[in-house]
């Protein structure tokens, strides 16, 4: 192997440029070239790639987002679509693909894998911590330390003005981060997909809340909870209760950029790292993973047939904290 291409796919996540300059650097003192493929797999399909070396990624480790940058490509989930990337391969003379990315990114490479035998690794990054299989997607870590730094100002403004706030945090159909900004947060209840949410009862244990002394609450809502997202749980609680001042904040977008994490930086720069390796190897439409702080290799189709659960220690400790 001498060529290798790489990409970034779905939505950005603070960490992966530190993935992007640990497969550059990996790849360079193993002897390979390294085509960067711009905008994902739409920069895949018009062959928009470009050779990157050691000094093309300095100065990135800090620094949210990714350099690569990112898109959506409808073409792409096409078959002719995924011919003409193939072509791209063959011509910018790429012999193994490390794409970085959550769900979607790696069906795009299983499919282009199976139609055109490109050896494909899979990176996972996401904030939303959702991909089966690893117990780690790169970006998590920074995400809740943000929501949670947002949810901390909340509560001073909370505090002083005897108010309950109703935040939304993200998370796409899972509650990984509502839960665990919750928890660090001292929430006094946690909204989250995987588990049914009583309004009622809710409102109920806020009223108890109130008349036992409390005098400020936050609710943190993931965005994909069935109650309907903050913005709704806000009117039922002023509904419902006597709480007159109820405030929403809905923290959206601001959770996937910034500077990441230590824990993200050094977490994506292993797996960036162990994707080049494992092309070495020989290794084809397999994910680097993370499990119980090991990183190894899986079959890339356990992102979506092995369920993640939440953390059942999680969901009842903060049953536990929030009375």
């Amino acid at each position: 192997m001498k060529r290798i291409g790489l990409l970034t796919s779905g939505g950005d996540a603070p960490g992966m440029n530190c993935a992007i300059r640990a497969v550059v650097r990996t790849a360079i003192y193993h002897g390979l070239e390294v085509m960067g493929i711009d905008r994902g797999y739409a920069g895949l399909v018009d062959g928009a790639a470009r050779q990157m070396d050691a000094r093309s990624v300095g100065g990135i480790m800090n620094r949210g987002g990714t350099m690569l940058r990112t898109a959506r490509c409808e073409e792409f989930k096409t078959p002719e679509g995924r011919a003409r990337a193939a072509e791209n391969i063959r011509r910018f003379l790429i012999e193994g693909l490390i794409v970085i990315g959550g769900d979607g990114t790696y069906r795009g490479a299983t499919e282009l894998a199976k139609e055109h035998n490109v050896a494909c690794v899979g990176v996972p990054g996401t904030i939303d911590n959702d991909i089966g299989g690893t117990d780690y997607t790169i970006g998590f870590d920074t995400a809740i330390n943000t929501a949670l730094d947002a949810i901390d100002k909340i509560r001073d403004t909370a505090a002083s003005h005897d108010r309950l706030f109703v935040v939304e945090v993200m998370g796409r159909g899972v509650g990984f981060i509502a839960l665990s900004v919750g928890v660090a947060g001292g929430a006094e209840e946690i909204l989250v997909p995987e588990t049914p949410t009583d309004i009622d009862a809710m409102c109920r244990r806020l009223e108890l809340g109130r008349k036992a002394g409390k005098t400020s609450s936050i609710v943190v809502v993931a965005e994909g909870d069935e109650t309907g997202g903050a913005v709704k749980v806000g009117r039922d609680i002023r509904r419902k209760t006597h709480f007159t001042d109820v405030r929403v904040c809905v923290l959206g977008h601001l959770q996937r950029g910034g500077a990441p994490t230590a824990y993200d930086r050094i977490m994506a720069s292993r797996l960036g790292s162990e994707a080049v390796t494992a092309l070495l190897r020989g290794e084809k439409d397999v994910m680097v993973a993370v499990e119980k702080g090991d990183v190894f290799t899986r079959p890339m189709s356990d992102s979506w047939n092995l369920k993640k659960e939440l953390n059942p220690h999680l969901l009842d400790l903060a049953k536990k904290l929030t009375v």
